[in-house]
């Protein structure tokens, strides 16, 4: 296959991330393909803060530029069109992508009713940003505080860390 067909690019990133988020407690198998109502990765994780584990379900953009807002409501379909087993309460959607979240992004999880989330994770498998509007807090995932740390002390060694009460999640 030819590693800058988009299928190739795409589907890396999707292994990437898996292996990112995977660093942060989070279960995850790779779905992928041409019906898969947008969902590259599913699974649990086994918040802290949540009762049970939450059910995850993720949609990976490998693109170059930033998510537009329309991407945060194109993640909503994905619950309705999720497996059995990943709808109803315990289930948040994560939106993953190369780029920082825009205002436009975030308003657009502030409004959602459904239980989401951004994560900025960097071709080399590096989480540089996290967040989740309120209805993912109210499934489980309040009280968890995202936070930098650095490498070695070096400024450009950056990642994000999750806190539970003070100590690390997962890492």
């Amino acid at each position: 296959m030819d590693p800058k067909s988009t299928t190739y690019v795409g589907t890396h990133y999707e292994y990437t991330v898996q292996n990112a988020l995977e660093r942060l407690g989070m279960s995850l198998k790779r779905i992928g393909g041409k019906s898969d109502y947008g969902i590259d990765l599913l699974g649990t994780w086994p918040a802290p803060s949540a009762s049970e584990p939450l059910k995850v379900l993720i949609q990976c953009k490998a693109f170059a530029r930033k998510i537009e807002p329309s991407q945060a409501r194109e993640l909503e379909g994905a619950f309705v069109g999720a497996p059995i087993g990943w709808r109803g309460s315990g289930v948040l959607g994560l939106l993953v992508s190369q780029k920082s979240a825009t205002k436009g992004v975030r308003d657009a999880l502030g409004r959602s009713r459904w239980p989401m989330g951004y994560v900025l994770c960097g071709p080399d498998g590096k989480i540089l940003q996290m967040l989740w509007n309120r209805r993912a807090e109210q499934e489980g995932l309040e009280g968890i505080d995202v936070g930098i740390k650095y490498a070695g002390g070096e400024r450009n060694e950056k990642e994000v860390v999750l806190m539970w009460k003070g100590e690390p999640i997962s890492q």
